[in-house]
This record gives structure tokens, C-alpha cells and sequence, in this order.
């Protein structure tokens, strides 16, 4: 469930970087609920793990998709997309 949670991580800042291209702002709009969902992944992947287990991976989920809402809706407020 970890490695899951880094993939997506991985997947949400792609596609923020993609909605950063000019004319693909609107991207956002599928981007920030993919990132929010995979936020939640990571973070019950998070609490699953065991105390003797590393958590690293769990941790860059969360970064990486927490970073991609944050910059996606900081895109959309800019481009006049949520008003």
C-alpha cells in the first residue's frame, strides 16, 4: 500500500506539472481530486504500517500529492478558474 501511495504521489505531480503548460490549466480540475484521493490513500497507508517498518514511502505520498493540491488550486485561483 505504500508503494501505492508513492505512485500516486508520483502520478499527481506529473499531472500538476502538465496543468502548469499554458491553455492545460483546466487539467486541474481532474488533477486536484485525483491528488486528494490519493492523499487519503497515503495516509491510510500510513497509519497500516507497523511500528518496526519504514515509512518513507507513505511520507512522499503524502508530500507529493499534498504539494499537487496545493499548486493546483494556487493554478486555478490565478487562471480565474475558481472565482
Amino acid at each position: 500500500m505504500q508503494i501505492l501511495s508513492l505512485v500516486w504521489g508520483i502520478l499527481s505531480i506529473v499531472g500538476m506539472f502538465v496543468a502548469f503548460l499554458p491553455c492545460l490549466g483546466s487539467l486541474n480540475w481532474l488533477n486536484i481530486p485525483f491528488s486528494v484521493i490519493g492523499l487519503i490513500v497515503s495516509i491510510v497507508a500510513l497509519s497500516k504500517v507497523k511500528p518496526e517498518e519504514k515509512k518513507g514511502n507513505a511520507i512522499a505520498g503524502i508530500v507529493g500529492c499534498g504539494i499537487a493540491v496545493l499548486f493546483g488550486l494556487i493554478r486555478l485561483i490565478m487562471g480565474g478558474g475558481v472565482v
